[in-house]
């Protein structure tokens, strides 16, 4: 794990030297020049405060990376409680700032002097963090008083952050400011014992065992019936927060307000979108949950209305609302919402709906006070899906509307590798980047299989542990219906290896599942999902076959559209288009793992250029033979 371990008086000793930024910059790597100079601010504070507090030998842990996840702490104190002799542990939120107040009323969220966005209160931030650790570390589990967080406000007075401190002081969460250090200063002294290392305690939160992260679906069908609460973290919390906060404003001046939520794959979107669903049920707002995917939508159908007629009709579809009555719900979410396109209509579409002159946009931006887009604009996968960001801020601007957007940055899936992220990007060209070598991280399992029977064993093993596994191919093959006995066609084919392609429909077929729970049925397994049916969706192991629409030639990634098969892609369609799309389409089947992706190409030059990346050696694996 990178972290930064030293002890408080290691870490006075670097800060007082001018080497305290470069060593962390080697143990966490390279960072923007704004983390830098938080550090050199924050930090040296934070030292000469322990230092003061006679807590010299209490542990320092700087840029701690919560577990699962990419998001980091400012730091974590460790050290023995001098009261009943256990390990004690303090996270500590650092904040610059001189002067903040609350967020248009609210009390979550707060305005910061020279930040243009809202931002998370910090009481609400550290409190979130230790909800996390709890949740995750079982070192944590049954031990109630060994974990304590604060925000410490050490360039404020109280004067000048005053709308902040009404916040109640509980264990998880209290404040303070430079007016308050006395106070700061006690309270370290009445968590930590001077006279105890902290080494110990360090060494056993570092190494404490890890519970596995919620799958989004047992989630949905426990928040939705009131029966879970799924800890968001800052951005998350953030977006939840603002949605929230538009409801009650729309409200009391009978007015409009979007909400946009940008992210990455495995960000969190969904579960935000999850949370406010419940949150906002609870509260008696009228809510609906929309997607423009049809696995998506079945599938929470199945897993989160289960048993319940209400609730399988809070999941809708976008076209859904070609007539709803403007401003009929308070909330519509519109969740992977980068799956917008231009109309609604289509060949389903009834013909006195057919005239509509309404984009579809529109239509969902007309049915609520608050429509909420949750979208990643690296998932448009087919022609005329246009879900981003510009295009619904415009929206909104043309029409007087006001909106917020939140970018989500942290990683939830991919072993909450911000790393194998970015080298997916890089690797699909998808930022101006270049294809960079992988060398682990500690955190996600990546590797390259030699044949379709490497990857399918090496997944098949997996799944016998009981950990989730599939395997999902580039649009590439034929598509083939069922046989007149019922049985599925072998249309991926790769030598003398071949498996069926996802069921086409919604109902099973034999031991396959229909199309919607292709990811979530354990029969998925033996055949072959495309990126249709995997959006959206994740899964603890992903095998990947890339197809001869994607091959490497001269050492980058080039895109051969006579290989690509979807017929949803019009010959009209310009190849730079169909570029994009291709990329986007294994930057999601790429991004479907929470703990490791094997990659297979059959094209020889392909798999070699993959191997010469990896710089990583992986432990041999039990090999599993069925």
């Amino acid at each position: 794990m990178s972290v930064f371990r030293v002890s408080a008086a290691g870490l006075l000793r670097l800060a007082t030297e001018g080497t305290l930024v470069d060593r962390i910059v080697e143990e966490v790597g390279n960072v923007g020049p704004s983390e830098r100079k938080s550090w050199s601010r924050s930090l040296p504070v934070l030292a000469q405060d322990l230092a003061d507090a006679g807590l010299d030998d209490v542990e320092v842990l700087i840029e701690y990376q919560l577990p699962l996840t990419s998001r980091r702490v400012d730091a974590v104190l460790a050290g023995v409680h001098p009261r009943t002799g256990e390990d004690s542990f303090v996270v500590v939120e650092l904040k610059q700032w001189s002067y903040a107040t609350r967020y248009e009323d609210s009390d979550t969220l707060v305005h910061v002097e020279h930040v243009a966005r809202p931002l998370l209160h910090p009481g609400i931030q550290v409190s979130e963090y230790c909800e996390y650790l709890v949740d995750f570390l079982g070192l944590l589990s049954g031990h109630n008083n060994t974990l304590r967080g604060v925000a410490y406000l050490h360039n404020a007075v109280d004067r000048d952050v005053a709308e902040l401190l009404d916040r109640p002081v509980a264990q998880h969460s209290q404040i303070f400011t430079k007016q308050r250090r006395g106070a700061f200063l006690n309270y370290l002294q009445a968590s930590l014992d001077s006279a105890k290392p902290g080494a110990g305690s360090a060494d056993r939160f570092l190494s404490s065992t890890v519970r596995p992260s919620r799958h989004l679906l047992s989630y949905a069908a426990s928040e939705l019936k009131g029966r879970s609460h799924f800890t968001l973290l800052d951005e998350q919390r953030i977006a939840y927060e603002l949605v929230l906060h538009a409801v009650e404003r729309a409200r009391a001046a009978d007015s409009k307000r979007l909400v946009v939520v940008a992210g990455g794959p495995g960000s969190g979107k969904s579960v935000i979108a999850l949370s406010l669903l419940g949150e906002l049920a609870r509260q008696g707002r009228t809510a609906l949950h929309a997607t423009g995917s049809r696995s998506f939508t079945q599938t929470l159908r199945r897993y989160a209305g289960k048993g319940s007629t209400r609730l399988k009709n809070m999941f809708l579809y976008f076209n859904s609302f070609m007539t709803a009555e403007r401003n009929g719900i308070d909330v519509l979410i519109c969740d992977e919402a980068h799956r917008i396109r231009e109309t609604s209509v289509n060949r389903f579409t009834r013909s006195a709906q057919r005239q509509s002159a309404r984009t579809q946009l529109e239509e969902l931006v007309a049915a609520a006070r608050v429509p909420v887009f949750l979208l990643d604009e690296h998932q448009v996968v087919k022609p005329g899906e246009q879900g981003n960001v510009e295009i619904i801020t415009a929206y909104a601007k043309r029409n007087g509307l006001d909106i917020n957007v939140v970018s989500l940055h942290d990683q939830f899936r991919c072993g909450g590798s911000e790393k194998y992220e970015q080298w997916v990007l890089n690797l699909l060209g998808l930022r101006g980047g270049k294809p960079s070598t992988w060398v682990g991280d500690g955190r996600f399992d990546l590797r390259v299989a030699y044949s379709p029977q490497e990857m399918e064993m090496f997944l098949a093993g997996k799944q016998a542990l009981g950990q989730s596994a599939r395997m999902s191919a580039g649009y590439c093959w034929p598509w083939s219906d069922p046989r007149p006995d019922g049985t599925l066609v072998d249309d991926v084919r790769l030598g003398d290896w071949s498996r069926p392609w996802n069921v086409k429909s919604d109902r099973s077929v034999g031991d396959a599942p229909g199309s919607p729970f292709w990811a979530t049925d354990p029969n998925g397994f033996s055949q072959v999902g495309c990126v249709y049916t995997a959006q959206g969706f994740e899964y603890e192991w992903s095998g990947v076959i890339i197809g001869p629409d994607l091959v490497a030639r001269d050492g980058r990634l080039v895109t051969r559209r006579s290989e690509f098969k979807d017929p949803s892609f019009r010959k009209s369609l310009p190849d730079d288009e169909v570029d994009r799309l291709i990329r986007n389409t294994y930057k999601v089947l790429m991004t479907r793992g929470m703990r490791g992706t094997v990659l297979y190409s059959e094209d020889l030059e392909t798999r070699e250029f993959l191997t010469d990346l990896m710089h990583v050696v992986h432990e041999p694996e039990t090999v599993y033979e069925g």
